[in-house]
């Protein structure tokens, strides 16, 4: 069709050959699925969503990064059950009649080159709050909450103010790896190529994963490897469910950051040592990237200053699990996400907020990078004219310059 974009997508090098050296535009395959280069938009939750079914305005919101260039559109975190969410206008994928709405969203940003991604997910403890965009409050019933049925690993509340969650029983645990199960299935109906588990930033799986979150005394708390169970449990039974051709990605964090500094021990909470530990089972079972964040699990938590400040975390877990990584967090400068893959401490940037300020980030970095890159066919037309007069502009100038010198 003349509206697609993916057999020439945007974020191209117009020179392969004149590229072959910049990393970020270069082509990555995992299982089946072939990025056309490595930048990816993250899920961010826009909390905007109808009894979790998406709408126009995740048609618009993911089809401009895919438009623009992403080699990576992942779709913000999907509850898996009604009392997963984090608000009330969260994503979700705990029915078949919310694939529909998936579907548009995963055929439109396939239609312009990207690969279409879904995080799927338990909020835990942090479920049945308000939309940060309205305030930071719980929701009551009258609104749509559910302050009373807020499900964790230990009753243990995520701040002061928000709802005191219950323990989840070994029947409710079981249940949920289930619903997980039943989510993956109905992705790939959707059309999904990369699915990501969420066990980050203080949901559900990361409640069991953190000994600062996680104080049950039975099989799913105390030792790391009873802590790391239950999310285990869920990533053995999406990898059985989830099409073995198909790439298969976990987010966690590396550390609470309860401690200043991403990489300082926490050895009875969670840290980049049991983190790696955890990467290392993961990839047992057939989890295909790791998505590397931080922190989330704690109100108080340390969060360091400046750009790239979760890299180091990747870098570790790529070095000593021997795995595929994406980095995220403040990748700001198309310099500095070359550099990471340069250095080889990813595989993947992800880039979110930046995105949000700028959703033609690719296009733009490869332009800083030095090469020319291809725009979305609907727009070539024009752009191609302003890019052929900066560069007569830029040769005239060089021009001068030498002739000045003489």
């Amino acid at each position: 069709m003349q509206a697609y974009n993916d057999k020439q997508p945007a974020g191209v090098p117009l020179d392969p050959e004149a590229a072959k050296d910049i990393k970020l535009f270069q082509p990555i395959t995992v299982k089946s699925v072939t990025f056309h280069n490595r930048i990816g938009v993250p899920p961010m939750c826009m909390y905007s969503s109808e009894d979790g079914a998406l709408n126009d305005f995740h048609i618009m919101h993911y089809g401009k990064f895919a438009l623009l260039g992403a080699g990576l559109v992942i779709i913000e975190a999907t509850a898996v059950e009604p009392q997963g969410r984090i608000t009330p206008r969260d994503s979700g994928l705990w029915k078949d009649e919310q694939i529909p709405a998936l579907k548009r969203v995963v055929d439109m940003i396939k239609s312009q080159g990207a690969v279409a991604g879904l995080q799927i997910a338990h909020a835990g403890r942090k479920a049945s709050t308000a939309p940060p965009y309205m305030g930071d409050y719980v929701e009551t019933e009258e609104n749509g909450g559910w302050p009373d049925d807020v499900r964790a690993a230990s009753d243990i509340p995520f701040a002061s103010h928000y709802p005191k969650p219950n323990a989840l029983t070994e029947e409710g645990i079981n249940e949920i790896v289930q619903k997980f199960a039943d989510t993956a299935r109905r992705a790939d109906q959707a059309g999904v190529e990369v699915l990501e588990i969420h066990s980050a930033h203080g949901y559900l799986l990361h409640n069991f994963l953190s000994g600062n979150s996680n104080k049950r005394t039975d099989k799913f708390g105390g030792s790391l490897e009873n802590r790391m169970r239950f999310p285990l449990m869920v990533a053995k039974a999406v990898r059985q469910v989830w099409p073995d051709h198909k790439p298969l990605w976990v987010r966690f964090s590396g550390s609470d950051l309860k401690n200043e500094g991403v990489l300082t021990k926490d050895p009875e909470g969670w840290d980049i040592d049991q983190a790696t530990e955890y990467a290392r089972q993961l990839k047992a079972i057939g989890v295909d990237v790791m998505d590397c964040s931080s922190g989330g699990n704690l109100s108080n938590a340390v969060y360091p200053k400046g750009d790239l400040y979760q890299v180091p975390l990747a870098e570790a877990i790529k070095r000593d699990a021997a795995v595929d990584v994406a980095a995220v967090g403040k990748i700001v400068d198309a310099h500095d996400a070359e550099s990471v893959l340069r250095d080889n401490k990813a595989d993947f940037c992800l880039v979110g907020r930046e995105y949000l300020r700028d959703s033609s980030w690719a296009l733009s970095a490869c332009q800083e990078l030095g090469a020319a890159v291809r725009w979305p066919k609907q727009y070539s037309w024009a752009v191609s004219g302003t890019r052929k007069a900066i560069k007569k502009q830029k040769e005239e100038e060089m021009k001068k310059e030498q002739e000045m010198k003489k």
